[in-house]
């Protein structure tokens, strides 16, 4: 009798053990917004290594899951990057677009990307879009100046003198091994502004002193594209607008030689649907994206980024439609349509304003 009331005893001490312990995992797991938010955080940092590109760094250490919720504003700053990068792979899968999207990775290209081989950067030269900034950067970099600040204005563009080594200059091998093992980057800005600013700075401005844009390139558009032939000023932007969206403009592209790296598509400077780029920065945005890639890049500890005046990356509205103004609407669509692969690789939206 004796032994039945412990093995009694016994058995409630099972059953009151069981409860107890179900009653804790019930409690551990009741609250689904903690374990929600704890698996976004793991997802986070998980997408970079999932799909991480040849030579891409992991986000910032601030974004690794530390078991509190981090502030949105810290979550949604690598997310904007990643998301540049799906939007480039979704438009170079459309099938529509493809002969605005693609081109081969030619000589023009790899001349196009200048290299530092001691921390394995790739940059995509995109003129006028804060080019001459980030050259002095990889200048710095490769060590042919000890600072930004040291570095003279006339030796910037000056590839003999900058140290900065062109991607084509390497054997088929080594350019191949750069490409798939280097961090690779290059800037885009609204592909209009980007228009007005070469006009500006090569037909009107000329600081650097270019006299064959103004004596040899500007000629050669008036002569094919102004309609007054009377009209005796100088090349005017609706001439340029018109020889851009000429459907047959290669030709005089072939006599301009490399001089059109100033006006043509992001596409034909950077094969960004044949070329994996780490980051896409943006000119708007210049002022975020700048530290990011050089911490995205490993070097954010050894060269600042030159100091941006507030306002000027700004996209200007105003300004673009100042300088449409008067221009056909046909001449403005079929400007549209040639650039049309660059607004849509880098998100920016269509300038129905032009347009319609």
């Amino acid at each position: 009798m004796h032994h039945q009331w412990l093995l009694l005893a016994a058995c409630f001490w099972v059953i009151f053990m069981f409860m107890v312990a179900s009653k804790f995992i019930t409690l551990t797991f009741k609250d689904p917004e903690a374990y929600s938010a704890r698996q976004e955080l793991l997802f986070l940092t998980a997408v970079p290594d999932a799909g991480k590109l040849p030579g891409e760094k992991h986000f910032p250490e601030e974004l690794k899951p530390t078991g509190a919720m981090l502030p949105d504003s810290q979550l949604a700053q690598p997310l904007v990057y990643l998301e540049r990068l799906e939007l480039i792979r979704n438009v170079c899968r459309d099938e529509a677009l493809r002969n605005l999207s693609h081109t081969a990775v030619s000589k023009f290209v790899l001349d196009r990307i200048f290299v530092c081989d001691k921390h394995k950067i790739l940059f995509c030269q995109t003129p006028k879009v804060g080019n001459t900034q980030w050259k002095k950067v990889l200048i710095v970099l490769n060590g042919a100046f000890p600072s930004i600040e040291e570095i003279p204005e006339n030796v910037v563009h000056d590839h003999e003198k900058n140290g900065l080594p062109r991607l084509s200059s390497f054997s088929e091998a080594e350019i191949q091994k750069r490409l798939k093992t280097y961090f690779k980057f290059f800037i885009v800005r609204d592909p209009f502004e980007r228009l007005i600013s070469a006009f500006k700075d090569k037909f009107v401005h000329n600081p650097r002193f270019e006299p064959w844009y103004r004596h040899e390139i500007a000629p050669g558009i008036i002569r094919k594209y102004r309609r007054n032939r009377t009209e005796t000023r100088g090349i005017q932007f609706e001439d340029f607008v018109r020889y851009l969206g000429d459907p047959n403009h290669r030709w005089l592209d072939l006599q301009f030689g490399d001089h059109i790296i100033h006006w043509v598509t992001y596409v034909e400077l950077c094969a960004p649907c044949e070329i994996k780029y780490s980051v896409i920065g943006h000119h708007e945005t210049l002022e975020d994206d700048a530290p990011y890639i050089l911490k995205e890049a490993g070097i954010d500890h050894l060269v600042s980024y030159p100091t941006i005046p507030p306002g000027i990356t700004m996209y200007n509205k105003t300004k673009v439609q100042h300088y449409f103004l008067g221009i056909s609407k046909r001449d403005i669509r079929r400007l549209y349509a040639r650039f049309e692969g660059d607004f849509k690789l880098f998100g920016y939206q269509k300038p129905d304003f032009l347009l319609n």
